[in-house]
């Protein structure tokens, strides 16, 4: 598990991303699409389009983190709505990466 401080705040990017992409692809898009700042240290969720892939990106303060998670079998949960970021808590992060659909 990801040992993140209670106080950062966890967004789902919405929609599928291509999942070639890499640290400074997605930290672009952070900063493009979602026009957030992706080394405030929140961290951003993107999941692939066949749904067992995720990617979160996280700037601890010191250094950007890529964390990948594939699953076997199932899908992982994901919102379906039309905005651009969802914001999560901690706890519903690490329900979503522990239960697959």
């Amino acid at each position: 598990m990801i040992p993140i401080p209670s106080n950062v705040r966890v967004w789902i990017a919405t929609g599928h991303t291509d999942m070639r992409r890499g640290m400074q692809s997605l930290a672009l898009a952070v900063q493009e699409s979602l026009k957030r700042d992706p080394h405030a240290g929140d961290l951003y969720i993107f999941r692939g389009r066949r749904g067992d892939l995720l990617k979160i990106l996280w700037h601890d303060g010191l250094g950007m983190s890529l964390y990948a998670k594939r699953l076997d079998r199932g899908k992982f949960i994901w919102p379906a709505t039309s905005g651009d970021a969802v914001s999560i808590s901690a706890a519903q992060m690490a329900y979503m990466l522990d239960h697959p659909c």
